[in-house]
């Protein structure tokens, strides 16, 4: 029993002994561990709390962690005092474990640091560009306090775990926004201290490498990232310009986040290079892609190869490729984020300004129209194939895509035929009177007429303009300019109908020989009969009529001979 009470007193003393210990040297880890820190990231670093504890081993916890970003001119006064008011890293609180083994010389091994309340601002390049940054070596410059006893401690870490992350990325364009995300996970792995890696070699990084394993909200669209890779080692002098390289899974963006549009996107991709300049190849599908003021549906997929300036979310594409139901084509061009109010801009004007080089190679008209079209419409207007270059842009702005969206290119549309019979009917007698077939009006199957188009168009506003449509269906040539509205679908055209056949070959019978003495009014530049004609009404009840009043020394249209 004596022995055993002695014992008792023993292991009591000497538990009292570790904790006067533990007390005694929190003052200096929490020094060794700002150091540490500052040493790796030249910079004023501050730590409100730190306390250990012999549970379950050795327990450590940290609050109130500050680190601002590097110093623009070295030095140890310029660690303590330089930098802008936000820090570069906050974090509310940090735990770790480490079982009670320590070797002098050799790392003091911790398996896992989790982190609690870390939010990281990135400032913008200009802060890097002002002037030079504390030196590379300024943790074992000679006098710095930072680098002293670096050999009497060092740290080993296998891994980072932190839930509930926030990265803000500034930028040094005036009036733009930062660019924020939420990060709900993420998981460090492979990582060590600077002091534990250096072995005298002035060619090793300056910061260890690590992987990455992260989960993280996307601001827009709203969806879930998942990525892998590596990163490091982090460039003090400029973090912008700091290597990383790894894969991403994008789930469930609703793309309805960007008024105009909705569906929901799903993308994978890898991707490497620096934060400021990252290479990116993937693929992205949204089997549901539509214009939400329209609301039919498409399946849209692309394969990309862009340029993406991940510290401002700014992206080249060169080129996407893509597939709108059984439509291919191509873009090139920029996504950048403008200002939130730049001078002259009208209210609200900041976002995404979107400026591509569209090409069409492979196509159907009806995926377009379709795309365009109210859902409640059983078939699209037209059909057929369809090529077209245009430039494509799409301004920031609080008014829906539709109505934002510019255009301005060609078009060529071969073997159309309209859905519409009434519509096609009236092409086919156009046809077979332009050929002075009058005769077969009864008899033949207005599906066999096809007919082409061509010429230039602008979009702006919700409204196509269209300055020389060319129209030809055998028989006939059609050259119209005019309008035509997507919302609603108004058709307002002016032009002329030219035809093989004259006056009296096109009427027949006995009506076209009382008729021919009148053909020679109506011959003009090699055609049998130039008529001046109007098209208006709606995509879903046309009108189409002959402009007798255009027609020169002709005298007015008789009643019912306008249509």
């Amino acid at each position: 029993m004596w022995v055993a009470a002695g014992l008792l007193v023993a292991l009591a003393v000497a538990a009292g002994v570790a904790a006067f210990l533990l007390h005694r040297a929190e003052p200096f880890l929490r020094a060794r561990i700002v150091a540490e820190l500052q040493s790796c990231f030249h910079a004023r670093v501050e730590l409100d709390s730190f306390h250990m504890s012999l549970v379950d081993g050795l327990r450590a916890e940290g609050k109130g962690l500050r680190i601002w970003p590097p110093a623009p001119v070295a030095g140890a006064a310029a660690l303590e005092t330089a930098g802008p008011a936000e820090p570069l890293i906050r974090l509310e609180e940090f735990y770790f474990r480490a079982p009670l083994r320590f070797a002098p010389g050799k790392p003091f091994h911790i398996s896992v640091v989790e982190l609690k309340g870390l939010d990281i601002h990135l400032p913008p390049r200009s802060h890097f560009e002002h002037g030079a940054v504390a030196s590379a070596d300024a943790g074992h410059t000679k006098g710095n306090p930072f680098g002293s006893g670096a050999g009497l401690l060092q740290f080993m870490v296998d891994s980072m775990e932190c839930s509930g992350a926030r990265l803000v990325l500034e930028t040094n364009k005036p009036g733009k926004l930062p660019l924020e995300f939420a990060i709900a996970h993420f998981k460090l792995t492979n990582i060590a201290s600077r002091s534990a890696i250096q072995s005298g070699s002035e060619d090793l990084p300056r910061t260890p490498t690590m992987d990455f394993d992260a989960e993280l909200t996307n601001p827009r669209p709203v969806g879930t990232i998942h990525s892998t890779g590596r990163f490091g080692p982090w460039l003090v002098e400029d973090p912008g310009e700091s290597p990383i390289a790894g894969d991403y899974r994008f789930d469930h963006a609703d793309l309805a986040s960007f008024k105009g549009i909705a569906g929901i996107l799903s993308s994978t991709g890898h991707y490497e290079g620096t934060l400021r300049n990252l290479v990116v190849d993937g693929q992205a599908s949204v089997p549901d892609f539509c214009l939400s003021h329209f609301g039919s549906a498409l399946a849209l997929d692309t394969r990309f190869h862009a340029r993406v300036d991940g510290t401002n979310g700014d992206t080249w594409l060169e080129p996407v490729d893509a597939t709108l139901g059984h439509s291919h084509f191509t873009a090139q061009g920029q996504i950048v984020r403008l200002a939130a109010s730049a001078p002259g801009a009208p209210p609200h004007s900041g976002g995404h300004d979107i400026a591509l080089t569209v090409n069409v190679d492979r196509a159907r008209i009806e995926d377009f129209l379709q795309l365009a079209s109210p859902p409640r419409r059983a078939a699209p207007l037209l059909t057929g194939t369809v090529t077209m270059k245009t430039m494509l842009h799409i301004p920031p702005g609080p008014a829906p895509v539709h109505e934002r969206l510019r255009l301005n290119g060609r078009f060529e549309l071969d073997q159309a035929q309209f859905s519409s019979t009434k519509i096609q009917d009236k092409i086919q007698q156009l046809s077979l009177r332009g050929q002075g077939r009058p005769k077969d009006l009864k008899t033949a199957d207005s599906a066999d007429i096809h007919s082409s188009m061509q010429g230039d168009f602008q979009l702006a506003n919700g409204v196509v303009t269209l300055p020389n449509l060319v129209y030809n269906v055998p028989g006939a040539r059609i050259e119209l300019s005019g309008t035509y509205g997507l919302d609603g679908g108004a058709l307002d055209f002016k032009g002329a109908a030219k035809m093989q056949a004259t006056v009296s070959q096109m009427v027949g019978g006995f009506v076209g020989v009382l008729l021919k003495p009148a053909d020679r009014y109506f011959k003009k530049d090699g055609a049998g009969t130039d008529l001046p004609i109007h098209i208006g009404g709606t995509r879903e009840d046309p009108s189409f009529g002959i402009d007798f009043n255009r027609m020169k020394g002709s005298s007015p249209a008789p009643p019912g001979a306008s249509r």
